[in-house]
């Protein structure tokens, strides 16, 4: 850790030269310098800062500064940067070969792994991406109906496929591009759109569209506008509604996969979905993602069934390792439970440290994921999370990142913690949080 941080959260960074340098030597060949749209800092202004390494809880960026890690590479890094287990994985894999196309042993190793934590799914299909496993999923419930339409959430955020990038949260919205250009017209119609957590509304959408929608698709916990959690009773209607209707249920757990309990939030709340998405942790840092479901949807899969969806990449070995070893670090006693704990101390210096400060913010957290509103009232949908204050999380991102810790560039997206999140680093984070909080004014 840098120095200035340790010796004192009111010591801050005052410039990153060759962070600088290297954003003006990106944009001249990437889009924007960025090979994501959220990176860019265009929710929080600034110029990105460019990172030279991982390491435990730590990122340090070219200028040498080390900063405590709350983006977690947007949330797989679940046992911290470069985790000797992993890594020795990844090795190991490496020697054997980068990519082989064909089929591996590590493939069937992870795939048992993670159905066997997720009751009544018998069959899973790995790809490179959350966007394919959701965009695969939708298009497996669409053919297993013999049904057109989708539902989705406004503030839900699956991926950047067309039908899916309708009112989708995070970067999407952070950019002004809620709906993206580009989208046909017709494609986007098959995309209804609910609010989150309004079971009537949903509801109301089904029976309006009776016999017509092939799917409702909606991340159990929201991510990507904050954090925000199921109203009591929002999933249970939904799972119900589903049943009623002869519609799938689809959980994006693309997020919350692995990350908030083993198993998922489906295993939290006791609700079965039809389909489940998954992606981050399952890949321990390298890419990878998954959709899962039982026998009888799966096996309309190609090679078995008549739904194509293929991937050069699907099953990487070097990915299946990276992912297995570090779903075995997860399923040790207490794993979970620790991460819990470090959350909740997260969330209660926060709000100690926002009411110290006379600043309003809301804070939650469920299992090793974080979120932090500049709000009046705790957000439950999209429209909740458009009303908070982003420019002022603007200017607490900026003092808590030139005080060391690194937070998500926009307050649009959850924070994670890892099992690198001790109590030392912890209340190193607290500390200048604190400090940032009072740098507001």
């Amino acid at each position: 850790m840098n120095s200035r941080v340790l010796n004192g959260a009111n010591e801050v960074i005052a410039r990153r030269p060759a962070s600088e340098a290297a954003d003006r030597r990106a944009n001249r060949s990437l889009v924007g310098g960025v090979n994501s749209p959220v990176r860019a800092f265009g929710a929080v202004g600034g110029r990105p800062v460019a990172v030279a390494r991982a390491d435990g809880v730590s990122i340090t960026d070219i200028d040498g500064n080390r900063y405590i890690d709350f983006v977690g590479s947007w949330g797989p890094a679940i046992v911290g940067h470069a985790n000797p287990r992993v890594l020795e994985a990844v090795h190991d894999a490496v020697d054997r070969g980068l990519s082989f196309g064909a089929p591996c042993e590590a493939e069937t190793e992870l795939a048992e792994t993670i159905l066997g934590a997720l009751p009544g799914h018998d069959r899973i299909r790995f790809v490179s991406s959350g966007t394919e496993a959701c965009m695969s999923a939708v298009r497996l419930a669409r053919a297993a109906t013999g049904r057109d339409l989708i539902v989705k959430f406004a503030g839900n955020y699956h991926g950047h496929a067309d039908a899916m990038l309708v009112e989708a949260g995070s970067g999407a919205i952070t950019h002004g591009v809620p709906t993206s250009p580009g989208i046909n017209k017709e494609l986007a119609r098959s995309t209804l759109t609910c609010r989150y957590n309004d079971a009537e509304d949903v509801s109301e959408t089904l029976r309006a569209h009776e016999g017509r929608v092939a799917a409702v698709l909606v991340e159990p916990v929201a991510g990507n506008m904050g954090l925000v959690a199921p109203a009591d009773g929002f999933l249970e209607a939904l799972r119900d509604l589903c049943s009623r209707h002869g519609t799938l249920l689809i959980f994006d757990e693309v997020m919350t996969g692995f990350r908030v309990a083993w198993g998922g939030y489906q295993a939290i709340c006791g609700i079965q979905p039809d389909l489940t998405c998954l992606g981050k942790v399952i890949g321990g840092g390298l890419p990878a993602a998954a959709y899962a479901g039982r026998r009888e949807l799966m096996d309309l899969v190609a090679p078995v069934g008549p739904v194509y969806q293929a991937g050069t990449l699907s099953g990487n070995p070097v990915a299946m390792a990276a992912g297995r070893a570090t779903l075995e670090i997860c399923q040790q006693p207490g794993f979970y439970e620790s991460l819990s704990r470090a959350s909740a101390e997260i969330v209660r210096h926060i709000r100690e440290s926002a009411a110290r400060t006379g600043h309003a913010v809301q804070t939650d957290s469920i299992g090793g994921m974080i979120g932090v509103s500049f709000a009046q009232r705790p957000p439950r949908n999209f429209e909740d999370a458009k009303a908070c204050d982003h420019d002022k999380f603007g200017r607490f991102f900026h003092a808590a990142l030139d005080r060391g810790v690194w937070l998500p560039p926009s307050g649009y997206e959850a924070w994670f913690v890892s099992a690198a999140h001790g109590p030392e680093e912890v209340s190193q984070a607290c500390s200048a949080l604190d400090a940032a909080f009072g740098a507001l004014g």
